[in-house]
């Protein structure tokens, strides 16, 4: 397990080199909005920060981050299981439709999430209830997602027939692995994000939230592609442990 953890950090550092778009697209579009959170007085204090946290620029912005964090998810993993930058880069079908259609349900689910009405509220519900039962529900949704994992990570490897059904019965029984290859290769840079980002929350003189800033940038960029390098060890090892390849036959 230790060498698959070792196996995501070294890729993502050979990915900035490697495939250097993929590192510097995440990092140019979470810099743009820490330009439009600066613009908005974001950093002058803590009740700054929470006054503009609902800025629609901000928003805006955040949106195209979310979509920007999940281009590796086509590039990085196949960097992962071919060992191969030339062939990791290619555009290849069916893999690269395959992994349209992940984004594009991506997409909608993000947009739907950021700028759609509550949960609780397209179900009707009204009160604390409906306050209490939308996190909730998104909490499942997101242990829910855990056993979709297979398909993220087959998908752009060209391989279609592992959909969502069969991921379901490829995780299952790799729950906690799954999360255990999350926690240690997403929470460290998760956690230097919102502690570069708190930080920067009233330093001053102001011009010094700029290095701290481009710092947080540069560790979101790493944030990339490790997110979707967890998945593809997870699903390396659920994918082994039932003898079934990832790769297309």
């Amino acid at each position: 397990m230790w060498q698959d953890i070792k196996e995501v950090y070294a890729n993502a550092w050979k990915a900035s080199f490697l495939l250097p778009l993929l590192f510097v697209i995440p990092a140019l579009v979470e810099f743009a909005q820490h330009i439009v959170e600066m613009n908005a007085g974001m950093y002058e204090s803590r009740a700054a920060a929470k006054a503009a946290a609902d800025d629609p620029m901000r928003m805006i912005f955040g949106f195209a981050k979310v979509l920007s964090l999940s281009l590796p998810t086509y590039w990085f993993v196949r960097l992962m299981a071919f060992q191969d930058p030339a062939k990791a880069a290619r555009i290849e079908a069916p893999a690269f439709g395959l992994w349209l259609v992940l984004m594009a349900l991506m997409a909608l689910q993000t947009a739907l999430a950021m700028f759609g009405p509550p949960l609780g509220t397209l179900l009707g519900l009204n009160g604390k209830f409906a306050a209490i039962i939308g996190p909730a529900l998104n909490s499942v949704w997101s242990i829910f997602g855990l056993y979709l994992i297979a398909w993220a990570v087959a998908w752009p490897l060209g391989n279609r027939e592992i959909g969502p059904l069969h991921s379901i019965k490829l995780m299952s029984g790799s729950f906690w692995r799954t999360v255990a290859y999350l926690l240690v290769c997403v929470l460290p840079l998760m956690a230097m994000h919102y502690a570069l980002g708190y930080l920067a929350i009233g330093l001053t003189p102001t011009w010094l939230d700029w290095p701290v800033l481009l710092l947080d940038s540069l560790i979101v960029a790493f944030l990339a592609c490790a997110t979707p390098g967890a998945s593809f060890v997870a699903a390396r090892h659920a994918a082994l442990r039932n003898g079934v390849s990832l790769l297309p036959a």
